[in-house]
C-alpha cells in the first residue's frame, strides 16, 4: 500500500469539524449550490438527473480509506492513490470514473514555492470528490463562486473550473520570478552584493526545476483527459481543458525562459567577479615584478660577508639608492613598452 503520512501539526490545526469534510455542497445547475453535511453526503442520492454532489475532504482523516472503498466501490490501489502524499500529477479512467492528481502552488504563509500541494480528484459524473492534506486555495475559490451564485453549473464545468484555477495560479509564481530576475538585472552594478544575488539566483533556478517537475506531467495528464474523456465532459468542457493545457504549455515555456535568464545573469555575475579577480591578480603580479629585482639587489647588498664594496664609504648608501631608482625607472619603461601598464 502507498505510504500515508500522519496528520501534521498544520493539518491538525486546520482539521475539519464534520468528519473528514471540509465543505460539501450540491450544485443547483444555475451557478449556485446548497450545503451538505458529512452525514447527509454519505446517504446522498440525486433528486434530479443533472444534480452534482461536491465533497472537499481532508485526506489524512482516519478511516477515510475504508469509506472510499466501501461507499465509492473503489479498489485498494485507487483508494491508496487518492490518499497518497507523494504523487506526481496524472489522470486515468476507470469505466466512466475519472481519477486525476494535480499539483498547485503553495500560497500558505512561510511556504516555499517549490513545495507544491497535491489535490486528488475522483468523479463519476454525479459525485465529485476532491482531497487534500494542506490548505489549498483553488477549491475554496471555486466554492466561493458557487456560494455567490456565479460558479459552475454542471459536474463537467466544476471539474474544468478546478483545472483552470489550479493552472491559472501557477502564472502568479512564474510572473513573480520573472519580475525578480528583471529587478536583479536592473540593479546598479556598483551596489550589487554578488554573494546574495548568486544565492537568490540559485533559489530561482531551484524553483524553476521544482515547478517543471510537476507541471510537465500535469500537462501530460490534461492531454490524456482530452484523449480519453468520460461521457460527462461536454465538448465545451473539453475545449476549456484544451485551452488550459495550452496555457500550461506556455507556462512551461516561460519557466524555460526564466531558467535561461537566471543562468545568463549568473554567468554574467561570475564573469564579472572573475574579471575583477583577474585584474587584482594582474596588478599584484606587476607590483611583484617591480619589486623582485629591487629586493634581489638589496638582499645581495645586505649579506654580512667581508669584501662588500663601499662598506666604509659615506656615500655608498646614496649611490645604492640612486641605482635602485634608475633600475625602477628602467622597469617602468620596459613594462610600458610591453603595454603591461
Amino acid at each position: 500500500m502507498t505510504d500515508r503520512a500522519p496528520p501534521s501539526s498544520a493539518s491538525a490545526a486546520d482539521a475539519p469539524a464534520d468528519g473528514p469534510l471540509l465543505f460539501g455542497c450540491v450544485l443547483d445547475g444555475k451557478g449556485g449550490c446548497s450545503p451538505r453535511s458529512w452525514q447527509e453526503s454519505q446517504a446522498w442520492t440525486p433528486d434530479q438527473p443533472d444534480e452534482t454532489l461536491w465533497l472537499h475532504l481532508d485526506r489524512v482523516y482516519p478511516g477515510l480509506d475504508d469509506w472510499l472503498e466501501d461507499s465509492l466501490d473503489l479498489n485498494e490501489a485507487t483508494a491508496d492513490l487518492l490518499l497518497s502524499n507523494e504523487t506526481r500529477p496524472r489522470a486515468f479512467r476507470e469505466s466512466d470514473h475519472l481519477v486525476t492528481v494535480l499539483r498547485g502552488i503553495n500560497f500558505n504563509p512561510g511556504a516555499e514555492l517549490e513545495d507544491m500541494i497535491a489535490m486528488q480528484i475522483w468523479c463519476d459524473g454525479t459525485r465529485l470528490i476532491t482531497l487534500r492534506r494542506r490548505r489549498l486555495q483553488t477549491p475554496r475559490d471555486v466554492h466561493a463562486e458557487l456560494l455567490a451564485g456565479n460558479g459552475p453549473c454542471t459536474v463537467g464545468d466544476l471539474f474544468t473550473a478546478l483545472l483552470e484555477q489550479m493552472v491559472a495560479k501557477m502564472n502568479r509564481a512564474i510572473v513573480d520570478m520573472n519580475d525578480h530576475i528583471d529587478a536583479m538585472e536592473a540593479e546598479d552594478e556598483d551596489e550589487r552584493d554578488t554573494d546574495e544575488m548568486l544565492s537568490r539566483i540559485a533559489d530561482i533556478r531551484r524553483n524553476c526545476l521544482a515547478l517543471q517537475r510537476y507541471m510537465s506531467p500535469q500537462h501530460e495528464a490534461l492531454l490524456l483527459i482530452q484523449k480519453h474523456p468520460p461521457g460527462w465532459l461536454s465538448e465545451e468542457n473539453l475545449a476549456d481543458i484544451r485551452e488550459t493545457g495550452e496555457r500550461l504549455r506556455r507556462y512551461l515555456d516561460d519557466l524555460d525562459v526564466s531558467k535561461e535568464s537566471a543562468i545568463v545573469l549568473q554567468d554574467d555575475l561570475n564573469n564579472r567577479t572573475a574579471a575583477r579577480m583577474n585584474q587584482t591578480m594582474y596588478m599584484l603580479s606587476i607590483v611583484a615584478a617591480i619589486f623582485l629585482p629591487l629586493s634581489f639587489v638589496t638582499g645581495l647588498l645586505g649579506i654580512n660577508v667581508g669584501g662588500m664594496p663601499g662598506l666604509h664609504s659615506g656615500s655608498a648608501f646614496w649611490i645604492t639608492v640612486g641605482m635602485l631608482v634608475v633600475l625602477m625607472g628602467v622597469q617602468f619603461w620596459i613594462f610600458r613598452k610591453l603595454k603591461w601598464l
